[in-house]
């Protein structure tokens, strides 16, 4: 409650919350008195005893008051005034429990303290008599480990026994007796025990008679259903029985379980009889006389239903149950009668398992909600009106009784011993309160949300399961299906013929978790004498066994009393003006809470009149509730304890009309659910049950409304029940469930609303009428109660359609109470402020809800006034008009002058009708404009849409703006989709401007020849798709992917399913105007892909075709320029069947004009095609040199003029036909060159290979024609030099873009360098090496990433590189062309960059170095400063290999190296040979082999990586010595050349071989120490000795590679002839004569 409201109460000095009053029980004249000796302090709860009771009050604070004999000192007084149990104090309270002579608290931490009477173990203590302080319990979970101490939400006192209800929802039990429903015989239990018949189920509410136990149990999910087994499974017996009669059959299936468990060792065969049940007295029960022992059991026991007169499983919904004793109703006829009369409160507390099979009565149709039709029982039902019912029935349901006594005799034999004692004095208890207060409430809505509502199933759970699934069916009934039979059994045997609807509530999972739930079961235990249990029968029952009469009764809270038993039901009987909605049980009597006139609750009570003093029959009882006639002056009672010999009240005053709309809230709430109830029996379900409603779309309207119905309904019942235990707790407003929770009711009454509504529309109340007119023309008085319409003559359309939409007016009450609640707060405090929001929001829901409504009534009456056959096609239930233009102040311009043009306007679509036929235009594709008026439209609208375009003409300005407005609106509400719901709490009337021109929408294509029946979803630009969106055709045909203007362009998908192969042809790739244009990859059905460039869905530019995996029948490989789809330009084809591989000119699809062929065999072709076959001149070589140079006719076929030159150099010339390799005929000349000729050293051919191939420029065109396109240029070299430096920024950003879509694609380094490379590098002033070098850099990084054009580029070649001269094209003879093609693409690639950097100089030009640059550096040669004036101005030569090997080398450099490694072979092979053989000398032996003079030899010598001084003397006196050591001297120079085989390009290779110079240098200069100029002479033995210790594998193909690569200009210079001292060791060792 608010502070300043409540320090302004104090001050006032009147407490206005928790008053307790007390007064005398068992009379009704007795006024409640306020507890004397008791100050101010608020009680939150009270707790009653047989002759003492506790309080709790606000703090936390626990009070006792009357005969406490366990305090010390205080054995024999009785306390008028309550004393502080200091023992608590500090630990926060928050509930407390009193039993007959015990007592109970659980802290906020769930810690539970017991204190009084100990005799039976029930403080869990043992061998201590009284506990005489509060004293801590420690419950602990033994399945857990480490063990965890159980935390307690509620705990309840029987006489001999406690029950605690855990957070997790499971019950712990302590004390004697078998109402603790635990397996076992020995007693007392002093350590609390869980009762594990109910584990892994939801218990609600626990609650303790004298010797009974009650808990209330949340039913299990119905998909949790097991199928039913045939027998019980605890007494075995039959679960359905069938009964022979002369001329019926009675099929039962209401077995009830007589025990809840088997108890040990029972077997149902011993037929015992039940004689020393004291119950029976004495007379016998066995089968033969099941009707006797029906009579017996209800003659003998008249005391017993008579002196616990309420002994009530009070039975929740006016249905009247036949059975006896089974939960059932009582009225209250006093002077009130016709207002209290509540109808629900039985007083035959006999068995009750006759309720379902008795064949006197008809079974009411509905067990939840049958009100009018029940038969109330005349107030005092005599004995013998109950003997002649029960001989009625016994013909019926004998048999079953009978079985049910038989099984039960003997077991209870076994355990009488400890169930025989009758209880001495009746001990009195108070149920438990009703619910937990308030701030345990929170942790238990807590608790459910997390506990799984399944929980784990328990073994005795089948006869629930049944039940519940029986419930369903029974709603399903007939009404006033006359029948012995379960309809469950009907269900089985033949189903009726109807159409079945359930109308239990859809559950949501939600409610219940946040609500108190109505799908609740009954399960008790404990002592059954007075059939206080509930089973139909007096037995015991050990475990907890479900009451099957209160199943799906709703029942919200259970109340035990000394031996009877209450249950509240949600319904909780309403009538005219009033209905119970809390209970309390005595040990002898009830009391109940009943809602009063002005919402003041009225307290009741039925029971013992007179204090009792001999156990006489009840002569003195009241049967019916009678009204305790002060209560009305006390306040607001909010809830009711019953104890021994005392009641207690606490009350609340009712300051600032705060307490009165709580209490008003709660009462309409629960009348609210009892109408909608009754609307749901008596009007829904029937109408659910009627034929011939219609079509399937009729009554699937119905059932979803009725569906809805029901949803709201049980969460109106739900939040009764919430607002009775809100009543009972603190009242703190924030814990309000329409608060809390507003949007879960927000959205039932919205959802409820819009399926009324649709209802409406399709004019399902107009439908509903007719047939429903017979049963609904008999109640007129009934309808017009429920819809509350006072006029006659109503039409029935109009009844039902005010019934069905009563639900919505309740939210204007909500608003009302919770504006009153706020005006009890402070203006600025947060309590009214959340108030006043919560009641807007449901104030602006009414509203909205109520515009629905008008909404759809403005539809439905023009659906009336259509033309029927344009109604059927247009008619859907979400459809509302909007406005339409009969008024023709709407026309189509150009229209004919006959034609009709008619233009509606619905929440989804405009159509426009002609005569017969309409066109429908979804709004979420339509857009419209007003056209400006110089243009002669006056008053036009256009209208766009994907396939039209037209101008509507308004008659008016007045009409122009109405239709624009109204058109913007609903297209502005189609986009935003149908939850068209108010922001709640804000003004409804705030509307978008107009609806936007780019948006998200679906359509399907109707005209348009390309598009005709695609579906296109995605994004829209004034009627054209623009933007991402997916394509799909009826054919199976798909886009996914960007869209201009209508057209497929950007990136995109494309499926095109292929009927013959039943797979898809896929393309992935860019767009242009519709067509595939651009980089792509095209995977055929057939498995070919092809991945490179397209135009107008054509293959063209360069591209890769692979044909087949490389197991399949024929796999080829195709790369290279493509024209209009086929392949022409240069081409390289891998056939990988045939092993052959061609690289050459193409024209359409074949090879023509120049090309080379290799093949796996080391054949070599090169020479002209035509058609696909070698044709014209040609050259031929074969693996071992054979050449023929001439004509040929097909592959490999010699045909006409040529020459053949063997290998050692002989020739034939002459006319040749024939196979290469298969005899060939030759007609010719047989020349022996003289063994003089210069040269003999190659043959002619070898020379002049290439000459007949592709040239190395004319190669890959297509790539590089590609890479200036995309920097914008028409042809290489021509085109704006900023445009290119553009394009280049726009393909990085759009990369970039699509790559951040899916990041996964980027790695972080890669993101880095992109954003590098988006700054153009500027150069400005003389042309430097630093910016020389910057260009580098940026080369270095273009060409690490795809996305820059020159990366591509580089990518490309690299790949066409590979493709050419890898597998079979790994031929030695293709070394020249490899390295012709290597200088092709670097002078391609720097005319590229010399256009985008124009100040690079051109090749071969020299960058002067600054001063500072040029460091004067030594001369490697002389040894002084260099500085001989002739020497050229010093600088750095710009070469495009300098530029651009370091990029592209590294690449290529397998390929390339590997054919020079095949090329130089054999000569490798002997240099190899020759460097093992001299490395197996030793150091001394090697240098002098080679000849390096003395002087050289080393001073210092590396002997396992330490250095060694070594002494010697020139003159000869003192002798050199070297240890016998190898691999000694010059170790560093060796190292350092070791090197080449590291690097990649000459520049770096040549800097290898300078630094091996330089480190020989180093060591001989160590040892010289002077100026010293080396001589060739001397220089090349020590040179020789370190490339042969250096052991370099490859050394001919690195030279060779240099020799090739190097820049011309380095030639002459140091570099070029230490290259040349290199060179010249290679071929010195190859041709050493070993001696």
């Amino acid at each position: 409650m608010d502070q300043q409201e409540r320090s302004s109460a104090e001050a006032d000095g009147t407490k206005e919350r928790g008053l307790v009053h007390i007064w005398q029980a068992g009379s009704c004249s007795v006024t409640p008195e306020r507890l004397p000796g008791w100050g101010g302090k608020t009680v939150l709860q009270a707790a009653l005893g047989v002759n003492h009771g506790l309080l709790l009050t606000e703090g936390g604070e626990v009070y006792s008051f009357g005969k406490l004999p366990w305090r010390v000192g205080l054995e024999e007084t009785c306390t008028t005034s309550p004393i502080l149990e200091n023992a608590l104090t500090g630990q926060h309270v928050v509930t407390v429990a009193a039993g007959s002579f015990h007592n109970g608290a659980v802290t906020e931490s769930g810690v539970v303290y017991m204190w009084g009477n100990n005799s039976a173990g029930q403080c869990a203590v043992a061998n201590q008599p009284y506990l005489r302080e509060p004293n801590r319990i420690s419950i602990s979970d033994s399945e857990t480990n480490p063990l965890l101490s159980v935390r307690i939400l509620q705990l309840v006192c029987g006489e001999e026994h406690t029950l605690a209800l855990s957070l997790s929802r499971e019950i712990w039990a302590w004390g004697s007796g078998c109402q603790l429903g635990l397996m076992t015989t020995t007693f007392p239990v002093t350590k609390p025990q869980k009762v594990e018949h109910l584990a892994g189920r939801v218990v609600l509410q626990v609650a303790c008679g004298a010797n009974h136990s009650l808990a209330l149990v949340q039913c299990l999910p119905t998909q949790d259903m097991k199928p039913v087994p045939e027998r019980c499974n605890h007494c075995s017996q039959l679960l359905i029985t069938m009964t022979d009669k002369e001329d019926h059959v009675i099929i039962s299936d209401s077995h009830c379980c007589p025990l809840g468990v088997a108890l040990v060792d029972s077997q149902s065969e011993n037929h015992v009889s039940c004689s020393s049940l004291d119950t029976l007295e004495g007379k016998s029960a066995t089968g033969s006389q099941s009707e006797d022992c029906q009579k017996t059991l209800v003659e003998d026991e008249p005391a017993a239903s008579e002196s616990d007169v309420t002994s009530v499983l009070s039975n929740n919904d006016g249905q009247e149950d036949s059975g006896i004793s089974s939960p059932g109703n009582v009225l209250f006829p006093d002077k009130k009668a016709v207002k209290e009369n509540l109808k629900n409160l039985s007083d035959h507390p006999l068995s009750d398992s006759q309720e379902k099979s008795i064949s006197t009565e008809p079974e009411q149709p509905s067990q939840e909600e049958e009100l009018t039709a029940c038969l109330p029982s005349p107030p005092g039902v005599s004995t013998s009106a109950l003997n002649s019912l029960v001989v009625s029935c016994a013909s019926a349901v004998g048999v079953r009784v009978a079985a049910t006594y038989e099984a039960g005799a003997l077991s209870l034999k076994k355990v009488m011993n400890f169930y025989g004692t009758t209880p001495g004095e009746l001990g009195s208890q108070s149920g438990s309160p009703s619910l937990a207060p308030e701030g345990l409430k929170d942790s238990r809505e807590e608790q459910v949300k997390l506990e799984s509502m399944q929980g784990k199933k328990s073994s005795s759970l089948v006869d629930i399961r049944e039940e519940e699934s029986e419930g369903v069916s029974r709603r399903l009934s007939l009404p006033g299906l006359l029948s012995q039979v379960s309809p469950r059994l009907l269900r089985k045997v033949g189903r009726a013929k109807m159409r079945t609807v359930a109308l239990t509530p859809t559950y949501s999972g939600e409610a219940d978790a946040l609500l108190p739930s109505l799908r609740t079961e009954v399960w008790s235990w404990g002592k059954g004498k007075e059939g206080q249990l509930g089973h139909g029968d007096v037995l015991p029952r050990l475990q907890p066994l479900c009451v099957k009469s209160l199943d799906s009764k709703e029942v919200i809270q259970l109340s035990a009393g000394g031996h009877h038993s209450l249950a509240l039901t949600a319904k909780s009987q309403v009538c005219d003006d009033g209905g119970v909605w809390s209970t309390a049980a005595g040990p002898d009597y009830s009391l109940f809470l009943v809602d009063g006139e002005d919402f003041q609750p009225g307290l009741y009570y039925s029971g013992q009149e007179e204090t009792r003093e001999n156990d006489s029959p009840g002569n003195s009882c009241t049967k019916n509730p009678t009204l305790l006639v002060a209560c009305s002056k006390l306040g607001y009672i909010s809830s009711v304890t019953a104890g021994g010999s005392n009641c207690l009240a606490l009350v609340d005053r009712n300051i600032m009309g705060y307490i009165a709309s709580l209490h008003e809230l709660a009462s309409t709430e629960r009348r609210f659910y009892c109408k909608l109830s009754e609307i749901k029996s008596q009007v829904l379900r029937p109408l659910l049950g009627l034929e011939n409603l219609g079509t399937a779309t009729i009554v699937q309207l119905l059932q979803d409304m009725a569906s809805r119905f029901s949803k709201l309904c049980y969460l109106i019942g739900q939040h009764g029940a919430s607002l009775s235990s809100f009543l009972h707790g603190i009242k703190e407003t924030n814990s309000l469930a329409i608060l809390k929770h507003s949007s879960l009711f927000l959205d039932s009454y919205t959802e409820y609303c819009t399926s009324v509504t649709n209802f409406m529309v399709m004019g399902g109340f107009m439908l509903l009428a007719k047939p429903a007119i017979d049963f609904l023309g008999k109640n007129q008085e009934l309808l017009q109660d429920l819809s509350e319409m006072k006029e006659e003559s109503i039409q029935l359309v109009e009844v039902l359609n005010t019934l069905f939409f009563l639900p919505i007016r309740r939210l204007h009450n909500y608003a009302r109470v919770l504006l009153k609640l706020a005006t009890c707060f402070e203006v600025i405090s947060p309590e009214y402020q959340k108030l006043q929001d919560s009641s807007s929001s449901y104030e602006t829901l009414a509203v909205h809800l109520s515009r629905k409504r008008k909404e759809a009534e403005y539809t439905l009456s023009f659906w009336k006034t259509f033309p029927g056959k344009m109604t059927d096609s247009l008619r859907r239930p979400e459809r509302r008009l909007i406005c339409e233009s009969s008024n023709r102040g709407l026309s189509l311009q150009h229209a004919g002058r006959f034609s009709v043009n008619w233009f509606i306007l619905f929440n989804d679509a405009l159509v426009h009708a002609q005569f017969s036929t309409h066109h429908i235009f979804p709004l979420s594709t339509l857009w419209v404009e007003a056209l400006s008026e110089e243009a002669g439209n006056v008053n036009g609208l256009k209208v766009t849409t994907p396939e039209e375009q037209f101008i509507l003409l308004s008659s008016t300005p007045q009409e122009k703006t109405k239709w624009l407005r109204a058109l913007s609106q609903a297209v502005d509400q189609a986009l935003r989709g149908t939850s068209d719901l108010p922001p709640y709490g804000s003004s409804g009337n705030i509307q978008r401007q107009e609806p936007p021109i780019s948006r998200s929408a679906k359509y399907t294509f109707y005209k348009d020849p390309r598009l005709k029946d695609a579906t296109y979803d995605g994004r829209w630009l004034s009627g054209k798709p623009h933007g991402r969106g997916i394509l799909r055709w009826a054919d199976g045909r798909m886009y996914s992917g960007m869209f201009r203007n209508g057209l497929e362009d950007g990136y995109g998908e494309y499926k095109i399913p292929n009927k013959a192969l039943t797979k898809d042809d896929h393309y992935v790739g860019y767009w242009k105007e519709g067509k595939m244009c651009g980089q792509g990859v095209y995977s055929y059905a057939t498995g070919e892909v092809y991945e490179g460039c397209f135009q107008d869905n054509m293959r063209h530019g360069h591209g890769l075709l692979r044909s087949g995996k490389l197991t399949s029948s024929s796999p080829s490989m195709f790369i290279g320029q493509w024209v209009m789809d086929k392949k022409t330009g240069y081409g390289v084809f891998d056939d990988i069947t045939r092993g052959e591989k061609y690289m050459g000119t193409w024209q359409d699809d074949l090879c023509q004009g120049n090309g080379v062929v290799v093949t796996q065999f080391g054949l070599y072709y090169e020479g002209a095609f035509s058609n696909n076959k070698m044709m014209g001149t040609g050259i031929l070589l074969s693996e071992d040199d054979t050449i023929y140079e001439g004509e040929f006719s097909d592959d490999w076929t010699l045909s006409g003029k040529g020459t053949l030159t063997l290998p050692n150099g002989d020739y034939i010339e002459g006319l040749f036909s024939g196979e290469w390799g298969s005899g060939i005929k030759i007609t010719g000349t047989y020349f022996k060159p003289s063994l003089y000729d210069s040269e003999k050293d190659r043959p002619k051919a070898l020379r002049k290979l290439g000459i007949l191939a592709v040239p190395a420029d004319e190669k890959w065109k297509a790539v590089f024609e590609e890479c200036w396109h995309q920097l914008g240029c028409e042809n290489p070299g021509q085109g704006d030099r900023w445009k290119a430096w553009d394009s280049i920024a726009v393909a990085l950003t759009t990369n970039r873009r699509q790559h951040k879509a899916s990041p996964e694609l980027l790695s972080r380094s890669h993101a880095q360098t992109l954003e590098s490379l988006e700054f153009i590098p500027q150069h400005v002033g003389a042309f430097t090496l630093e910016k020389y070098e910057n260009i580098k850099k940026y080369l270095i990084k273009a060409c690490d990433t795809p996305l820059h054009p020159l990366g591509r580029l580089v990518e490309t070649l690299v790949a066409v590189y590979r493709m050419t001269y890898v597998g079979v094209g790994a031929n030695r003879r293709l070394l020249q062309e490899a390295v012709r093609e290597i200088k092709s693409y670097l002078k391609r690639i720097f005319q590229l960059i010399r256009f985008l950097f124009p100040d690079l100089p051109e090749e071969g030009s020299t960058i002067p170095l600054l001063v500072t640059e040029a460091k004067r550096r030594k001369s490697f040669c002389s040894g002084k400063m260099d500085s001989r004036s002739e020497s050229p101005e010093p600088g750095y030569v710009v070469t495009s290999s300098g530029l651009l090997l370091p990029v592209l080398l590294p690449r290529l450099y397998p390929p390339l190296f590997m054919l020079y490694a095949l090329d130089n072979e054999r000569e490798e092979d002997i240099y190899w040979e020759c460097v093992l053989r001299l490395n197996k000398q030793s150091d001394t032996a090697l240098l002098s082999f080679l000849g390096v003079q003395i002087k050289f030899w080393p001073v210092t010598v590396s002997i396992l990586g330490e250095s060694k001084e070594v002494y010697s003397l020139f003159n000869g006196t003192e002798e050199y010595v070297i240890p016998n050591t190898k691999d000694a001297c010059f170790a560093s120079a060796v190292e350092c050349l070791q090197q080449i085989s590291t690097t990649f390009t000459p520049s770096d290779k040549l800097k290898v071989i300078q630094q091996t110079f330089e480190e020989i240098s180093q060591s001989v200069l160590e040892t010289l120490q002077e100026d010293f100029l080396w001589s060739m002479d001397d220089l090349f033995p020590v040179f020789l000795y370190v490339v042969l210790r250096a052991r370099i594998r490859n050394l001919g193909s690195e030279v060779h590679l240099i020799e090739d690569l190097m820049d011309p200009y380095l030639q002459h210079g140091e570099q070029g002839i230490m290259f040349t001292t290199l060179k010249a060791c290679y071929y010195q060792i190859q041709h050493e004569k070993l001696t």
